[in-house]
């Protein structure tokens, strides 16, 4: 049963048990096809989140939230993901927002807490919004054009912005523009979703991960007030300290490998049930009983084994006041994803037509696997930095 709703009680988050973990990932999963299917943002999900008290869960205790570190946050993060990825993946980017160390220090105090404790309630869903038609993603370098004009009211916003992971569903917008000053400063403008002169265009239609609702967000002289310039610098000011980068690097990475990790585990666990359920004719017995079979879900068993261990290790080190350096971090994304890519590969092989037919989710599975790849850092990104520190001498 479904704990009671938290809007009444503040500092009712805390990290389910393994028992409850898994009745989550099995609700989730019921309605994952519904929702690969129609594309819509998994409004349903969240309630079922809220009533656990599981949106603010990286929330300081002061403010309500459990404080989750790095090793409950992705627990959770897994299991979610296990149910339904795309849902996770919207809700990362509230974990990782509230759990950013730098948030207190940089975001006016009042503001901060007002976001950090909707989210303890169930709601203050938000998602920070970079790429652009023109730009690309920020990380490569460049302003956006994305622009925040002065006037005497607040701040007038113009631009717009794709990718816009859980554009439908979010409580706020975090937008990443430039000011139209002689230097521009460049940062972080909150926005109210329900302004207007906001226009979401549906045109997230992509392989996988489809209930992101990832669609295009256009904004015409939107009317912010002044002190919802959160946070903004000069852009070399942008430029993160050696701690605060890795950190923010790890959540990332360590984040994105949890979420592709759960798809590839739960098409493992659909392909045990398979692979036993499924008894030729001419076999005789389930093909779980064949030794090639059991050979190629051995691969499945060692990809995933590495991918635990190093996610988990990772995490482990991060709670103990470790943090990876950014290309380390960076590295466990490349080899956790690329390895949950090939752990559904080999269940295709193992399944053939069966495999990808949309009768049975393996075929989303793999889908949404794939979408791996897109996320910044890229693996150019990563391998380009990882091969020039390990060639640089001195």
């Amino acid at each position: 049963m479904a704990t009671q709703a938290v809007f009444d009680r503040p500092g009712a988050s805390s990290i389910p048990g393994a028992e409850r973990l898994a009745a989550i990932t099995a609700e989730l999963a019921a309605s994952a096809e519904s929702f690969d299917r129609s594309a819509e943002f998994p409004r349903a999900n969240f309630d079922l989140l809220a009533r656990e008290g599981l949106i603010g869960l990286t929330v300081d205790r002061d403010l309500g939230g459990a404080q989750a570190g790095f090793s409950d946050a992705l627990r959770l993060l897994g299991a979610v993901a296990r149910g339904e990825p795309s849902t996770a993946l919207i809700l990362f980017m509230t974990y990782a927002f509230h759990a950013a160390p730098e948030k207190n220090g940089r975001w006016p105090t009042h503001l901060y807490e007002r976001l950090a404790r909707d989210a303890v309630a169930g709601r203050g869903l938000l998602g920070v919004f970079r790429v652009e038609p023109e730009l690309g993603t920020p990380v490569r370098g460049g302003l956006p054009k994305t622009t925040a004009r002065r006037t005497p009211e607040g701040w007038r916003l113009s631009g717009e912005k794709i990718y816009s992971t859980g554009s439908t569903g979010l409580d706020w917008f975090v937008v990443w523009a430039r000011t139209d000053d002689g230097e521009a400063l460049v940062g972080n403008f909150l926005v109210h979703p329900g302004t207007p002169g906001i226009r979401i265009e549906p045109e997230w239609d992509h392989l996988g991960m489809r209930a992101t609702v990832s669609h295009r967000v256009v904004f015409d002289d939107v009317l912010i007030p002044h002190e919802h310039a959160v946070d903004i610098r000069q852009p070399e000011a942008w430029k993160p300290t050696k701690g605060e980068g890795d950190q923010q690097s790890l959540w990332n990475a360590l984040a994105i490998a949890t979420i592709y990790d759960g798809v590839a585990q739960a098409a493992r666990d659909w392909l045990v049930r398979y692979l036993n359920d499924r008894k030729p004719a001419n076999l005789g017995a389930a093909l779980a009983t064949l030794p090639r079979v059991r050979e190629k879900f051995g691969e499945i068993e060692a990809l995933l084994y590495a991918n635990r261990r190093l996610i988990e290790s990772a995490a482990r080190d991060a709670d103990e006041g470790r943090i990876a350096p950014s290309v380390e971090s960076n590295l466990i994304k490349q080899i956790a994803t690329t390895n949950a890519i090939r752990a559904v590969e080999i269940g295709l092989e193992l399944t053939g037509n069966p495999g990808i037919s949309r009768r049975n989710p393996l075929e989303r599975h793999y889908r949404d696997v794939l979408c791996s790849r897109i996320h910044s850092p890229q693996a150019d990104t990563i391998l380009v930095a990882a091969g020039a520190q390990a060639l640089t001498l001195g």
